[in-house]
């Protein structure tokens, strides 16, 4: 059987981690790094990163990325910015690092996604496309069984 005081201590911390995955969601294209986000919740780093994939099933740095990459989607679906002023305006700070997680998590790189996004999204409501078109992590994407001939 658990103790009050654990379970009150476990209650404190995962308050602690909703604050700080809500400040990622607020905040995901200002400059966040775990130190920040641990700093803030009042905890170490490790700890932080350690707690938080055990309650949401990735680490902050992946949650942080997943939702600047939901955002670029967005925007690149709009069709009036580039490639590059996406990637800054989601936060991220390096080109190659932004099209290589993109590329991870849609399975084609931003450029092909901005081009074709436009003509399957076009007529839908926004709210649907974002969630037609949001990013399945590689993990979790069906893996098609072997056809046997």
């Amino acid at each position: 059987m658990t103790s009050r005081p654990a379970t009150a201590q476990h209650l404190r911390d995962l308050a602690r981690l909703r604050r700080v995955r809500d400040r990622i969601d607020r905040e995901y294209a200002q400059p966040l790094d775990v130190e920040a986000l641990a700093r803030g919740a009042h905890m170490s780093a490790g700890h932080l990163s350690r707690q938080f994939r055990l309650a949401y099933g990735e680490s902050p740095y992946a949650y942080l990325m997943t939702r600047r990459i939901e955002r670029a989607m967005a925007l690149l679906r709009r069709g009036d910015l580039s490639v590059t002023e996406v990637c800054f305006a989601v936060g991220c700070t390096s080109l190659g690092t932004f099209s290589t997680r993109f590329t991870e998590l849609v399975g084609v790189p931003p450029s092909t996604y901005r081009r074709r996004s436009a003509r399957a999204t076009a007529g839908m409501p926004p709210c649907v496309a974002k969630r037609v078109t949001k990013p399945i992590r590689n993990r979790e994407a069906r893996i098609p069984e072997p056809q046997l001939a």
